[in-house]
């Protein structure tokens, strides 16, 4: 079992049951899902970009990604109907654990001029939370001096908790380092 899970069910359940006043352990806020996404909006001038990104994701995460399509045509951003618009994976149970963990101690201590995550941005009031990443090399899977061209990579926590402030909680008491 991961270790971060073990963590979570022997340290976090019980003091988040007394943190937020819960009676039932199965009340307390948990980590559903895990969602990595990569826009491939610059797959319109380079066609190598599709390639580039789906291994990305596929060497972060050991799960192969998903190519999403554009549901509807846009003019103005030259995409038509059924185009890779971006690539995707969704991590549960183990991989997701590991993965949380890795976030924690390993890519985020690696960002530069990481002063820790803002407590009012990314929240969307339903209990889940979207980092943002400017550059994808702060993963120990991805080695900087391979890489070509830089880019982003979106990650969205999704919990079961019902709003901002225990999924807040539930963040911090995984160790998601917050600024004060």
């Amino acid at each position: 079992m991961a270790e971060l899970k073990q963590h979570y069910q022997s340290k976090v359940v019980p003091a988040l049951m007394k943190e937020l006043g819960l009676k039932n352990p199965y009340a307390v806020p948990a980590l559903h899902k895990v969602v990595l996404n990569i826009g491939l909006g610059r797959s319109l001038t380079d066609k190598t970009f599709v390639e580039t990104a789906t291994s990305t994701l596929q060497r972060i995460t050991g799960q192969k990604p998903v190519l999403t399509k554009a549901k509807k045509s846009i003019s103005n951003f030259k995409i038509r109907e059924g185009m890779v618009v971006g690539a995707k994976v969704t991590l549960r149970g183990p991989r997701m654990y590991d993965f949380i963990d890795k976030l924690v101690n390993i890519a985020f201590p690696r960002v530069r001029d990481f002063h820790g995550l803002d407590k009012q941005k990314g929240f969307d009031g339903r209990g889940n939370y979207v980092i943002g990443f400017k550059e994808h090399i702060v993963f120990p899977e991805i080695k900087s001096d391979e890489v070509e061209k830089l880019h982003g990579l979106e990650i969205a926590v999704n919990t079961s908790a019902r709003d901002d402030k225990s999924c807040r909680a539930l963040l911090i008491a995984l160790g998601f380092p917050f600024k004060r």
